[in-house]
This record gives structure tokens, sequence and C-alpha cells, in this order.
């Protein structure tokens, strides 16, 4: 990995996929293979830590894999999964002062909050790191690292693949930190879906401006026997301003085994879970899908990043 070493990381804040290099990425990668392979090397390696979780909205995988993770590495863990169980939300207190507060308590603060740029105002506020769990509709970092990771995983590189991302690519937060993470590497990306929830104009920029190959489409069955990942995401009814738009859509983009009768051998299927409808649960058991394992990398990118952000 060249110069990329533990140094590299040490302290440092998880708030945009943007942030992180190549090598960034690649060394994390090897590690969450170490952590996967070799578990026993990293017990209790953060035995001295205090870990804060402070999550204003629902998480199930983000929220279990970050704790699970940090409990693996031996550290205390602290905060709330509810913020109506905190001053924040039963007593008024402000944003700031929470933040304030947690950075008082421990070496490193995990935050999900539904308002954009949140997870940036509480790293410019902390003087320990801060690692964005998610912030509104903008970016969820970690979830692209462990996306890239089971790739990588998969197909022994992430360079020449052709991925596909279908379903809600406006409102969904994973998929502008995939495609951030993605614009590293060498890879071709289709955009499926209706008008109302293609990609966000900002991304498109940003992918054009790393001369990043990708195409807008909406019809799923054109495109689908080329791709090497298929990468699927849910409608977030919670994200929809107009109820009758969600349910206008809803079930627009579902993938059934009719849909990959025809598709390459190796082709993965993933998603950020949780999901609705959109994976027919009949595809679980085939060759195909990778979502479950997808999630479970999620333990070992994270405790990957634990360790080398606090170690």
């Amino acid at each position: 990995m060249g110069s990329i070493n533990k140094e590299n990381l040490k302290n440092r804040d998880v708030i945009s996929a943007k942030d992180f290099s190549r090598e960034e990425l690649e060394f994390i990668f090897d590690i969450s293979k170490e952590v996967k392979e070799k578990p026993e090397r990293f017990r209790n390696s953060l035995k001295d830590k205090i870990i804060s979780m402070i999550f204003f909205e629902p998480s199930t995988r983000t929220y279990q894999s970050f704790q699970t993770s940090a409990k693996s590495l031996g550290s205390d863990v602290i905060g709330f999964a509810e913020p109506n169980s905190s001053s924040y939300g039963g007593k008024g207190e402000s944003f700031h002062d929470t933040i304030r507060i947690f950075e008082n308590y421990s070496d490193c603060i995990i935050i999900r909050h539904p308002a954009a740029g949140s997870a940036k105002f509480a790293a410019e506020i902390s003087k320990k790191p801060v690692i964005n769990a998610g912030s509104g509709f903008q970016e969820h970092p970690t979830q692209a690292m462990l996306d890239l990771f089971t790739i990588k995983s998969e197909f022994g590189e992430i360079d020449t693949l052709n991925i596909g991302l279908v379903g809600d690519l406006r409102y969904g937060r994973t998929i502008p930190s995939l495609c951030y993470a993605l614009s590293k590497f060498d890879v071709q990306l289709n955009f499926i879906a209706p008008d109302t929830l293609q990609i966000r104009p900002e991304v498109e920029e940003f992918l054009a401006s790393k001369s990043i190959s990708f195409s807008k489409q909406s019809d799923l069955n054109k495109a689908i026997n080329d791709l090497d990942v298929l990468y699927v995401t849910r409608l977030q009814k919670e994200r929809f301003v107009d109820p009758t738009e969600y349910l206008k859509l809803k079930g627009s983009y579902r993938i059934t085994l009719d849909n990959i009768k025809n598709v390459k051998e190796g082709m993965i299927i993933l998603h950020p879970l949780p999901r609705v409808d959109e994976i027919s649960s009949d595809i679980d058991n085939t060759k195909f899908a990778k979502y479950f394992e997808q999630a479970r990398n999620g333990l070992f990118v994270r405790t990957a990043l634990l360790n080398l952000i606090l170690s």
C-alpha cells in the first residue's frame, strides 16, 4: 500500500466518502480482511477506550454492527438509540451541547441524524473523532466502505466492473457515498430509476469532474444482463415530501427470478437493507444474492475502522 499506514487514519473523522483516497480505502479493506480472517488479533485492542453512539434516527444494522465492533475491541459504549431518552429529545438540549457533552465522556463519537450536514457540524464542534453513521439523505460513508469491501471480496478487484444502481437514487444516502467511493476506481456506473428518483445533480457533477463513465436509464431489463453488480435500494417512504408520490412509485423496480434469468454467471446483487418488497424473497437462496454477506461485512469494516482511528 505504499506510504499508507495506520498513522494516516489515526484520529480521522469519517464524514464523507470523498475524503478518502483509493489507497486509504484499499488499506481499510486489507485490515477488514484481517479482522474477518483473524479476529483474535484485534480482540480487546481498544479496551481503554469509550465510544459514544448517538443515534437521532432509527437503525438496526449500522447501530448493532458498530456496537458489536466496539465491544469486540474491548471498548465501553455509551449514548442513545432513541433521542427522546436523552436531554436533546426530552429537555430541549441543543445539538451543540449534546456533542460537547459526549466529547467530554468518550474517545470517539458515532452519529446518525436526519439533518444534512449534521455529522460535519458535529466534527467542527468536537475535538474527538466523529464518524458519520448517516446524515439525512446526504451520505453514509461507512456503508460505502463495506459495499466496496463486499465487491472486492467477490471479484478480487473493483476496476473494470459494470455496476448498476437501481431504485431510489435521489433520496437515499447510501447512493452518493457509494458513488463518491467508486469514483476512485475505473468502473462503469448505470443509474436505473424513473426521472423523479434519478441520481441527484451534485452527484452527477462530481462524477463528471472525475471523468467517471455513467449512464442514466429507466428500463432495468435493458441494462441488467450486462451488469457485474446490481445494487438495489428501497424507496424510502420517510424521505418523500409528498406521500402520493411514494405510493405512485412503490414497487416500480422489483427484482424477481424472471429479471435475473439471463444475467452474467458471476453477477451479484447487493442491498444496503432494510428491504421492503424490492427484492423477491425467492432470490435469497440464489448464488446472486450477497446482501446478507454484505451486512455481515459491515462488522469487519467497522471494526477495522475503529481500530485504525483509535489504536
